[in-house]
């Protein structure tokens, strides 16, 4: 699913455009006991209740693509009798009215979910009727031709409000606050099927993680039944790791700085693109050419990536960050704009290799102005 793709199906999630039938949800302690379980029409909710919901499940399909949402596809084992796919169908045919499916799914995320304090797995079933659109991208809504039938899991945790005074307006007095468990925003979450051009993919999964240090590997592998994605955190240091593994002796003070330069024009060239900003294979090799690495150093080059990389392209986010350069010495961190890296010089200062910064107007050291004479 691309950016708009996302978007249209959180559009769903307010009272005008609600396309949910039915909502489903299961309290859990710290212990994984299952505390309480709720499964009604989600139209007969209160509204406030529903404003709530609403916002738990546009939170589920919030983030950065490539790093909070991740696009993962079923192996062809996993789409047959007795498969992880299999059984989401499963779930998305029985429109959330099978009982003893909802405490299988329950019993298994309890299972799978590490998770050491109380939590909600919430469950919706939804059915979208997919608005046709002419040729200038109007929506047609009377010229539907398909409907997008998904359930949305989300995991919530559920903390103790923090102690504190309050005003009680029935005593008119300002006295210690009743604590209790409140359900926060969501933690981890997938969509099932995806909406891949603006239809629906019983072959793929949405899945959200709010804490990209902790992608839940054991739900992914059992839950979900997809390969484990790379950790996006570490995506920046296998691509360090890779270019000082294959580049040994070209990763001169230029060649750092062309190649920040060129994938910062990468993103300006693909940031009006709906999907994620990617960089192959075949573009990476042209980059380190064009910043100077050796041909006989990119000989190997797309065996060497694909050890790295499983021969997929890389998410430009996670191998670049697009707000600061960090150049960092023993005795000091200069953070800069990544399109402003030209403006620093690498020279020999007194026999000392040093790093020189124009100073372009005012000059601040911890909020003081520096005057220039």
């Amino acid at each position: 699913m691309n950016k708009k793709e996302i978007t249209e199906i959180k559009k769903q999630f307010t009272p005008a455009n609600c396309a949910i039938t039915r909502i489903c949800g299961c309290y859990v302690d710290a212990e994984k006991n299952k505390k309480t379980k709720i499964k009604e029409a989600f139209l007969s909710l209160p509204e406030e209740e529903m404003f709530k919901y609403f916002d738990i499940f546009k939170k589920t399909m919030s983030g950065r693509l490539g790093k909070n949402l991740m696009n993962l596809e079923f192996p062809l084992a996993q789409e047959k009798e007795g498969g992880t796919q299999e059984f989401l169908m499963r779930i998305r045919a029985s429109k959330l009215k099978d009982d003893e499916l909802l405490d299988e799914f329950y019993d298994k995320v309890i299972e799978n979910y590490d998770y050491h304090e109380n939590y909600y797995i919430v469950l919706i079933h939804a059915v979208y009727d997919i608005p046709g659109k002419s040729s200038d991208g109007t929506e047609m809504h009377d010229a539907s031709e398909e409907i997008y039938e998904h359930i949305l899991c989300s995991i919530c945790p559920v903390n103790l409000s923090k102690a504190g005074l309050s005003y009680d307006v029935a005593e008119n007095n300002i006295k210690d606050r009743v604590r209790d468990w409140v359900v926060s925003r969501p933690e981890t979450g997938f969509l099932f099927p995806v909406f891949n051009d603006r239809s629906t993919d019983i072959h793929g999964t949405l899945y959200f993680n709010k804490n990209i240090k902790n992608i839940h590997p054991d739900f992914i592998e059992n839950i979900l039944g997809t390969p484990v994605p790379r950790i996006p955190g570490n995506e920046i240091n296998v691509f360090s790791d890779f270019i000082m593994d294959n580049f040994e002796g070209n990763t001169t003070f230029n060649f750092t700085e062309s190649l920040i330069e060129s994938l910062q024009e990468v993103r300006e060239q693909k940031k009006d693109s709906p999907e994620m900003i990617t960089v192959s294979c075949d573009e990476m090799e042209q980059i380190f050419e064009y910043c100077g690495v050796p041909g006989e150093k990119l000989s190997d080059f797309k065996e060497n990536w694909e050890t790295y990389f499983s021969n997929e392209p890389a998410a430009l986010d996670n191998i670049h960050n697009s707000k600061t350069a960090k150049i960092v010495t023993p005795d000091a961190t200069i953070c800069i704009q990544p399109d402003k890296i030209a403006l620093i010089e690498l020279k020999e200062i007194n026999g000392v290799p040093s790093l020189v910064v124009p100073v372009n107007g005012e000059l601040k050291i911890n909020g003081i102005e520096v005057e220039l004479k």
